[in-house]
């Protein structure tokens, strides 16, 4: 017979209300920005509206169904615009909203902390 083993209950909450008061809305921040795809297609749709085959060309690896997945969760949190031309044949363009725009910093804080960061690596690497 096996014997249960008792959990250890792990508070969900950080004990300082500081640190909660800065982990709050970090964590809303990447529960909107998590996986790899949703800051790509952002940056892809920064240098203008675009179909839904041009994002797919200039996010490499994305598929089709992760693309429109991820095109919907970015609508739903007000961060793309979904906008469909009533014609033959129907067009269907993806173009950033005003309340995106705000990634802006944050995009480019991330580019330079990756260049930064790629530099370490290489140099550690080369002393190896």
């Amino acid at each position: 017979m096996i014997a249960k083993q008792k959990s250890i209950k792990k508070t969900a909450e950080p004990v300082h209300p500081e640190c909660m008061g800065m982990l709050r809305p970090i964590r809303d921040a990447l529960n909107v920005l998590n996986g790899k795809w949703k800051l790509p297609i952002i940056v892809a749709l920064t240098f203008g509206e675009k179909r839904f085959g041009e994002i797919s060309k200039e996010v490499h690896g994305i598929t089709d169904r992760m693309l429109s997945k991820e095109l919907r969760d970015l609508e739903i949190n007000g961060l793309v615009k979904r906008t469909v031309e009533d014609a033959y044949p129907v067009k269907v363009t993806y173009t950033l909203t005003p309340h995106s725009k705000s990634l802006n910093g944050v995009i480019e804080s991330l580019r330079k902390w990756g260049i930064l960061h790629r530099k370490n690596i290489l140099q550690r690497s080369l002393k190896k």
